[in-house]
């Protein structure tokens, strides 16, 4: 399994548009063969921050989804909005283990 987990910084005026494009994003995401999660998180204290937390079977499935028409989609669309890059770090679980699911 590999997880990505993204840090954002969105511009105040167009937290409510990234919300819906980031929304549409992870309906189709968790659709994707290999997808195990794609939680979208907003931190409790900068309404602004936000966590995108990616699970797929296989580092080729992670690939496989940067490839994808809605991520081309939101990857496009959010940029402007973005108060600084997005910060995406890739990991390997240690646990849990597959099995333990």
């Amino acid at each position: 399994m590999i997880v990505t987990c993204v840090t954002i910084y969105v511009k105040e005026p167009f937290i409510s548009n990234f919300i819906e494009a980031t929304l549409d994003n992870h309906r189709n995401s968790i659709k994707e063969e290999g997808n195990l999660r794609f939680d979208v998180l907003q931190c409790t204290n900068d309404e602004s921050r936000f966590f995108l937390y990616e699970a797929y079977s296989t580092e080729e499935a992670a690939a496989a989804h940067k490839k994808t028409a809605h991520y081309l989609k939101w990857r496009d669309t959010v940029a402007d909005w973005m108060a600084r890059p997005r910060a995406g770090v890739a990991h390997s679980v240690i646990a849990p283990l597959e099995k333990d699911f």
